[in-house]
């Protein structure tokens, strides 16, 4: 069975893992670096990023992580979790992981009562629209030649982006039952984990499109 891990320090990271269990995929709660062996893949879910940093440090996952990323392993990063893996964070912040060739806003629509509900078109997932929940959710002002964005609000602001295997999404598809987003983080982590299959990156269908 594909393993993949939820960054289990802070925040939400619960309803990862029981979207992954809906979905038949073994969860693996992420706390030491020992966590992160024999793992497919890795979800860095929402919370608050600054505390997430925090602790990373704390408990010496940086560079477990990165090395888990550069074999080509699977990373998905929701609200906070993608201000974690963004190379850069508007304001001069220090990046923590920084594997996403992108720049963000943290808390781009402000306080936890401005939070909102849209329906997003992601080709890459089908017609259907993605149901997204956008809570104090931070906006891609950047992104690099290498990133491919997956979907944008109907002002244009980038919210979802995919560059190789890091996945990163500006709200919840967790709180909001949408599980296409983890299912396409299995797949790609089942293509990694396959034996034979070098690094376990394989060229996406990911049709690219530019800010």
């Amino acid at each position: 069975m594909t393993r993949i891990g939820v960054l289990a320090l802070q925040g939400a990271f619960r309803e990862h893992l029981d979207t992954l269990a809906a979905i038949g995929v073994e969860g693996v709660p992420v706390r030491l670096p020992e966590d992160l062996e024999n793992l497919d893949g890795l979800i860095l879910p929402g919370g608050e990023s600054t505390t997430m940093r925090r602790l990373i440090d704390r408990w010496g996952l940086r560079e477990p992580i990165l090395r888990l990323a550069r074999r080509g392993a699977p990373l998905f990063g929701t609200c906070a979790g993608m201000i974690v893996l963004a190379r850069e964070i508007a304001g001069g912040e220090a990046p923590v992981l920084p594997l996403l060739d992108v720049t963000v806003e943290r808390n781009a629509f402000g306080r936890q009562l401005d939070s909102f509900e849209a329906e997003l078109a992601v080709p890459v997932l089908g017609n259907a629209p993605v149901h997204a929940v956008f809570i104090r959710a931070p906006i891609i002002e950047r992104s690099g030649p290498e990133v491919d964005v997956l979907a944008k609000l109907d002002d244009g602001r980038i919210v979802a982006v995919r560059q190789g295997n890091v996945i990163a999404t500006s709200f919840h598809p967790e709180l909001a039952g949408e599980t296409r987003f983890h299912r396409l983080v299995a797949t790609m982590a089942a293509e990694h984990a396959e034996p034979g299959e070098g690094s376990g990156r394989r060229p996406h269908p990911t049709r690219r499109s530019r800010a």
